[in-house]
């Protein structure tokens, strides 16, 4: 059986300003000159596999990689070294919001979505008021998505996503936003989506979680690989770290 995803000695660099300051400010906005940068690695050889119909926790405190890891494996950006492939349809809910424009209504925005997940106009429209549905959102529909809360907005997101029917699916912290009535039924989705044997790859700082649903785990910490493997394993070990800090 083929793993749904392969990560093979991926790292990622960015780039920050060394400073500041705002004499640094003013020298780039007002005499163009270049700030110096310095190279900041948002990950550093990182490896996993992650096999075909099983669910895959990712945990890690703020700013250890995770979601830069997340957009690596659905293909928005591109790592500086090594490589990640997918095996399957993939559908992933990565930041909240993201590819929705403000101005547009709810309903534009699922068009929208749904066609940059791969779906046809014409699948779209057919799913439409299954997707309208599960966002619990039909009364404000056709309203522009700036007026809409971040619940609303992570509602509309996860009912996209999960619309597409994918074979991978990628989530960034869905269960962090919105009430517990919508959470609730995110989790039977995902559940549903287990049973179907499709692949689950998401962060998540809710360690409960992490080990009631998944079958493995990775734990990132400032980019570098800390544990990868059995659940307990892997929160036992973060938990620990995060003890030794505090």
């Amino acid at each position: 059986m083929l793993d749904a995803i392969i990560a093979k000695n991926v790292s990622k660099k960015f780039r920050q300003a060394s400073s500041t300051t705002l004499k640094t400010f003013l020298l780039r906005d007002l005499w163009k000159r270049d700030v110096p940068q310095k190279a900041f690695w948002a990950l550093k050889d990182i490896s996993i596999s992650v096999k075909k119909g099983s669910t895959f926790g990712i945990i890690g405190q703020n700013g250890s990689g995770k979601s830069t890891l997340l957009k690596i494996v659905a293909g928005i950006l591109a790592p500086d070294a090594g490589g990640c492939s997918v095996n399957g349809r993939i559908s992933a809910l990565i930041e909240l919001g993201a590819g929705f424009h403000p101005d547009f209504s709810g309903r534009e925005n699922i068009y929208i979505n749904g066609m940059l997940l791969g779906l046809s106009k014409k699948t779209i429209h057919k799913k439409m008021d299954e997707i309208i549905e599960f966002s619990e959102l039909r009364d404000f529909i056709d309203e522009p998505v700036r007026t809409y809360s971040s619940g609303m907005y992570s509602r509309l997101g996860f009912s996209v996503a999960v619309s597409v029917d994918p074979d991978v699916l990628l989530i960034d912290e869905v269960f962090a936003v919105g009430d517990e009535g919508f959470v609730h039924k995110c989790k039977s989705k995902m559940n549903e989506f287990k049973k179907k044997g499709k692949t689950i790859l998401f962060v998540t700082h809710d360690l409960g979680t992490v080990e009631n649903w998944c079958d493995e785990a990775m734990w990132l910490d400032s980019g570098v690989m800390g544990v990868a493997g059995p659940v307990s394993r892997t929160v036992d070990a973060y938990r620990r770290s995060v003890r030794l800090k505090e």
